[in-house]
């Protein structure tokens, strides 16, 4: 009972995670997993299962709150199932001795991934067009197959690469991102119940890991528009490469003062990153800042006001002849 309450948590902290970054539900419970012992495939396959119920709470908690673009959804859902159905079945018909290594091999490069695009900012400079089929197709074909062979990774693949892209509001991407999940997970669990039978599934783990989950996706499409990606995507980064960096060394049989030295780089590398997440977010809000600044002057001395009175007033300070007529002469 000990055990499911813990995962349960857990359920709810990597949905709080996911719906507020758009990746890493599948990442955070799956590192968990392989820690406790589970194989491979039927840690995969019970988080897969899991995010069916998991991705539908927070696809309409978003779409409730206008944070969903159903063109790209439909655009990226269906590819990524099908990626998402091969890389299941390709991680069910492998050893579990082999596949711990590849996954937490890509689980690493995925956290790593993180560190790195989360400590610069984020560039949404790029208005204007529509996300094109041909780009989105490819994407959600990657991303579902590293997504079942990794047990995680739809988030980290497609989330950055539509950010970047800076055709979609953030939190548009986010929302989009994890609707689509939804079939992505329901391909996944078909390939693995294909591949490894009902028994791959570990349904104590599923029911925690979903009520935690579900609990906490109405809250995740509200955090949306308050939390700082920025701060949040190296935090998760570094707990991701952390954990499945004791995995990996365990694998190449790394032992004696190398491991310890290696543990104490991957957190000074993690230190790092968030210290550039907390510069880039600083240096994101005073842009914002300056422009929204700028767009408050512009108006004002359009229409002939000195400098200074408009800087009066962008305190909130209004001469009384300005309050009346908008303009610098009294009537």
């Amino acid at each position: 009972m000990r055990k499911l309450l813990v995962l349960a948590l857990v359920g709810l902290v990597a949905q709080l995670i996911d719906g507020s970054l758009g990746m890493a539900y599948g990442l955070t419970s799956s590192t968990l997993l392989l820690v406790a012992g589970v194989a491979p495939a039927a840690a995969s396959a019970s988080v897969h299962l899991a995010e069916i119920g998991t991705t539908l709470a927070a696809g309409v908690a978003h779409w409730r709150f206008g944070n969903v673009d159903w063109r790209v959804v439909t655009r990226i859902a269906l590819p990524g199932a099908v990626g998402a159905f091969v890389g299941a079945t390709v991680l069910s018909s492998i050893s579990t001795e082999s596949a711990a290594p590849w996954m937490a091999g890509i689980l690493f490069t995925l956290g790593a991934y993180l560190l790195i695009r989360f400590a610069r900012p984020l560039r949404t400079d790029r208005v204007g067009g529509r996300l094109r089929g041909r780009f989105l197709g490819p994407l959600g074909l990657v991303a579902g197959f590293v997504d079942a062979t990794g047990g995680g990774g739809w988030g980290p693949v497609a989330t950055p690469a539509l950010l970047v892209s800076g055709r979609m509001e953030p939190r548009k991407v986010i929302g989009s991102v994890d609707t689509s999940e939804f079939v992505v997970a329901g391909a996944a669990s078909i390939g693995f119940l294909i591949g490894l039978g009902s028994e791959g599934f570990l349904l104590p783990t599923v029911a925690a890991l979903l009520i935690g989950g579900l609990i906490a996706a109405p809250l995740a499409a509200w955090l949306v528009r308050i939390v700082p990606a920025q701060l949040l995507g190296a935090a998760v980064g570094g707990v991701i490469v952390l954990t499945n960096a004791r995995t990996l060394m365990r694998s190449a049989e790394l032992d004696g003062p190398a491991r310890p030295a290696l543990y104490a780089l991957l957190a000074a590398g993690w230190l790092a990153a968030l210290v550039l997440a907390v510069r880039a977010l600083r240096r994101t809000r005073r842009a914002r800042a300056e422009a929204a600044e700028a767009a408050t002057v512009a108006p004002a001395n359009a229409a002939g006001v000195p400098a200074e009175a408009s800087d009066t007033a962008s305190v909130g300070e209004v001469p009384a002849d300005l309050a009346a007529t908008g303009t610098s002469a009294p009537r």
